[in-house]
């Protein structure tokens, strides 16, 4: 796996999870432009995620200022996007 751009959004998830796919959705409603590192197919990758975030929930959501959310409602995203003039 590749380490996380420093230009992109990056979303670490999995298809089974309801938070996931609901980040995923309001990324994808918005037109944003992300990385989705799926957790089902790439095992390891949770490693990363739980070093970045220092837990093991998901979604974790890496923006490009380093900042990061772990399972962040709606508002919490929008608001991030909207700091880094996104959206």
């Amino acid at each position: 796996m590749t380490e996380t751009a420093r230009d992109t959004i990056t979303m670490f998830g999995a298809d089974w999870c309801r938070d996931c796919i609901r980040t995923k959705k309001q990324l994808d409603e918005l037109g944003i432009e992300y990385t989705y590192v799926d957790l089902v197919a790439d095992p390891t990758a949770a490693d990363v995620a739980k070093e970045i975030s220092g837990r093991t929930n998901i979604p974790v959501v890496v923006y490009p200022d380093a900042t990061h959310h772990v399972e962040p409602s709606n508002d919490d995203v929008a608001a991030k996007l909207r700091e880094l003039s996104l959206i």
